[in-house]
């Protein structure tokens, strides 16, 4: 497959992983990062990528249903958020 292509296929289901987040949770990250600034976009990011080096070295996981691949677009998603975010506070 194309990179292209598959670059958007992967865009589109982070745009569906954030409606269904922000469905479930709000807009907790925008809240806070109003309240907190860029260190909350540090604290969520720095988790999924505490959380990344976890799954890459513990083979042997209790929780079945964080993969890599999800972290990963965790974190992507959180990346876009606080682009999100910088950009409105710039208004």
């Amino acid at each position: 497959m194309d990179k292209i292509l598959k670059h958007a296929e992967i865009s589109a289901q982070l745009t569906e992983i954030y409606k269904a987040k922000n469905h479930d949770y709000g807009d907790s990250f925008g809240k806070m990062f109003v309240e907190l600034g860029i260190i909350t976009a540090l604290t969520r990011i720095g988790d999924k990528f505490e959380r990344l080096k976890t799954l890459a070295v513990n083979q042997n996981q209790e929780v079945k249903d964080e993969s890599i691949k999800d972290t990963l677009s965790d974190m992507a998603n959180y990346c876009i958020m606080t682009l999100i975010e910088m950009e409105n506070n710039n208004k």
